[in-house]
């Protein structure tokens, strides 16, 4: 039996080496997803308090803040995060020459 430790690098997203259909789009998700709990915990909310201005009731409000989102979708967390007081700007740009593929990426100000 041998000592020595396998791995294999990452790809920088956990979605593309686990073979998750629409690697980009799920880790899109998962980034929004993580920065509106954030969002959510600075401002010191109850979770009734995040249902009312979100517009859902307190368990999707659990679910989402678990990070339990497949049943939302993008467009409705990128909503989440408008009805917190925050703006959302998409911005679509050429991919640099030396990358091979496009990609999709979340900036947070």
């Amino acid at each position: 039996m041998s000592d020595e430790i396998t791995f294999e690098k990452s790809s920088g997203n956990v979605f593309a080496d686990l073979d998750v259909p629409n690697p980009d789009e799920a880790l899109l998700k998962a980034e929004v997803a993580q920065h509106l709990a954030e969002l959510i915990a600075s401002k010191g909310l109850a979770q009734a308090e995040v249902a009312s201005l979100l517009n859902i009731d307190q368990p999707k409000v659990s679910a989402l803040l678990h990070r339990r989102i497949s049943g939302f979708s993008t467009d409705c967390l990128l909503r989440f995060v408008k009805a917190l007081g925050y703006d959302v700007t998409v911005e679509i740009r050429e991919k640099p020459h030396h990358r091979s593929k496009a990609r999709i990426k979340v900036a947070f100000a």
